[in-house]
């Protein structure tokens, strides 16, 4: 039976604990959680997931089988520093540390250990995430299956190299943002062409929906969805005009981009960080 030990227990660590549990990846017995100094927020996990919670290390890590890495990058260098010695070459230490890189996370424990970091999206906490994983050479296949499992119990998790998790970052990792902005948008419009923003929501929110299913589903391209959806001189056509001319798709091809870009920005800005500490 497998024991997972967080290190850290903010919002991201509660939606993979909600997960782990829910999807029975392993036992409420062998799943730990610790965190800096917050005893408050540590009792709370404990009692809503009825879960073991301690800042004893000798407890936390025996017999731990994955070690993850869910405190702030910012402390990443500290909390390391810390658990280094109870760190083994036996575990797979994953880490959700958005813009600390693997190499990073090497030198900070000065051991050869197997490290698998992850880039899940806000949406785990529903058990929708998009969750990207890069792995390091010393994690073995039965790892591999291991953490891919672990981020299916909240939502989708696909292997990439490390050098494209810019890229997931500013694409699905911010990703749900971009859907927000959308929506705003649509809500917007609803209220001013006379619908009520209760009935609109519910409007927005399902053909959102229906349309990722679609996409899903389907096995043509979203272009042609999209274009059987435009009939000549019709309602959506009118719509989609005015898009095109606004410049929509580029807007977000552009606002990808560029996130994808800041992401990798303050990426290795931490790391120097990190590393000069």
């Amino acid at each position: 039976m497998k024991k997972i030990t967080f290190v850290g227990g903010g919002s991201m660590a509660e939606a993979l604990i909600s997960g782990i549990l829910e999807n029975e990846f392993v036992s409420r017995k062998n799943v730990w959680v610790t965190n800096h100094s917050n005893q408050e927020r540590l009792e709370s996990l404990k009692d809503r997931y009825s879960i073991n919670g301690s800042y004893n290390l000798n407890e936390l890590f025996e017999g731990t089988d994955i070690v993850i890495l869910a405190m702030k990058p910012k402390d990443a260098s500290a909390a390391i520093d810390k658990i280094r010695a109870y760190l083994t070459e036996e575990m797979l230490v994953v880490s959700v540390l958005a813009g600390v890189s693997i190499n990073t996370i090497e030198m900070l424990s000065g051991k050869q250990l197997a490290i698998a970091r992850a880039m899940p999206n806000t949406s785990a906490a529903v058990g929708k995430s998009a969750t990207a994983i890069a792995v390091n050479d010393r994690v073995t296949e039965n790892q591999l299956e291991m953490v891919r499992k672990l981020f299916e119990t909240v939502g989708l998790a696909t292997f990439v190299e490390e050098g494209q998790l810019d890229a997931v970052t500013g694409l699905s990792g911010s990703g749900p943002a971009y859907i927000y902005y959308l929506i705003e948008a649509m809500e917007n419009s609803a209220v001013e062409i006379g619908l009520e923003k209760q009935i609109a929501q519910e409007l927005i929110v399902q053909t959102l929906i229906g349309a990722a299913e679609m996409v899903k589903n389907s096995s043509k391209p979203p272009e042609q969805l999209r274009r059987e959806v435009t009939s000549p001189g019709g309602t959506t056509e009118a719509g989609m005009r005015i898009l095109e001319e606004s410049g929509v798709k580029q807007a977000f091809i552009s606002c990808i981009k560029t996130a994808s870009a800041q992401s990798k920005k303050m990426g290795d800005a931490l790391c120097s960080q990190l590393k000069v500490h």
